[in-house]
């Protein structure tokens, strides 16, 4: 199973969409030294928002950071334009999650940029399962206490779930190792970046406190969600997530894997169909009024954008954890 569908598009949609997805990137890269800097601040090249939220808060005043994926886009929709391969190659740390959007590992292997940081080498991923059709009680992402137990993936299994942002604890390794990745790219601010990165480690500690805290008493550990996204933040709190698709969330469910969100709904009392910012809600509008189900937002945080609940990971995590509260039936 691959991790991603990507939709290929056509040789001018393409073009005109990396074009438009290159200008953050061309703007910040454009007046590149040789050496990864531009006005003595080493260049930062993230692959999507978290990755970039990492680099800007451990980074602070001595680094550029820009991103290939514009506000808006759903990241694994993705096409990399060779201008944009070209730019990696000058960036002086390229700060990606290996295995989510196969257009920037194909354009990182060709660019060869001098320092790269994989979030994926930092953490350990999982292969949080597939639906299997038709089969009660058994969907996609089911994890944590009431699901089957997750296993660690090889390296480049195509079945890891990688949206390990979603978990503190995880989300917390890999800062640290973009930290340290910082510290090599730029050894002259290893102090600050040091600090900075056990700033926001501290943080994130303090909002996986906050998850554990305010999910205890829970009337049920179900919820129904578009796509499979919230594996590891399942796992962590001991939730049970029954997603309407894959991994992949422009994948359509099969009528097998309606008719058991139908049941598991009844069964487990789930009150409430989430659906998020990034990808079209009328699947999960769609059962949620054949169930008379509330609907509500759990945002997976691919991106920040005008419909976010939140300025920044932080604060998106937090309106996810009200949301859970409210649908969980917690405190």
């Amino acid at each position: 199973m691959r991790v991603m569908n990507i939709r290929r598009l056509s040789p001018a949609a393409a073009l005109v969409g990396a074009a438009a997805m290159g200008l953050t990137t061309l703007t910040a890269c454009s007046s590149n030294s040789s050496d990864g800097r531009t006005d003595g601040k080493l260049d930062v090249v993230a692959s999507f928002y978290p990755m970039q939220f990492l680099a800007q808060r451990i980074g602070g005043s001595h680094v550029n950071v820009s991103t290939l994926t514009k506000p808006g886009v759903e990241p694994h929709d993705l096409e990399i334009s060779p201008r944009q391969t070209a730019d990696l190659s000058k960036a002086g740390l390229v700060v990606y999650l290996k295995g989510l959007q196969p257009s920037v590992d194909r354009a990182i292997g060709q660019a060869e940029p001098r320092h790269v940081a994989d979030a994926a080498s930092y953490t350990s991923l999982e292969d949080h399962g597939t639906e299997v059709e038709g089969e009660e009680g058994h969907g996609h992402g089911e994890s944590g206490e009431h699901g089957h137990e997750a296993h660690e993936a090889h390296e480049g299994d195509a079945s890891a779930d990688p949206h390990i942002w979603l978990d503190p604890v995880r989300y917390a390794q890999v800062a640290e190792g973009v930290g340290k990745a910082l510290q090599k790219a730029d050894p002259d601010h290893a102090a600050a970046y040091k600090k900075n990165t056990a700033a926001l480690v501290k943080q994130l500690g303090a909002l996986n406190d906050d998850f554990k805290t305010g999910l205890k008493d829970r009337g049920t550990d179900t919820f129904i969600t578009t796509h499979a996204a919230f594996g590891y933040l399942s796992e962590r709190y001991g939730l049970r997530q029954e997603a309407i698709s894959g991994l992949d969330p422009e994948s359509e469910p099969s009528p097998a894997r309606m008719r058991a969100l139908h049941t598991t709904a009844k069964k487990d009392k789930v009150n409430t169909v989430f659906f998020e910012t990034l990808v079209s809600d009328k699947t999960a509008k769609t059962l949620a009024g054949d169930l008379h189900l509330k609907t509500d937002v759990l945002d997976p945080i691919e991106g920040i954008g005008n419909k976010s609940k939140g300025r920044d990971y932080l604060e998106v995590m937090r309106s996810n954890l009200t949301a859970l509260r409210k649908a969980l039936g917690a405190g």
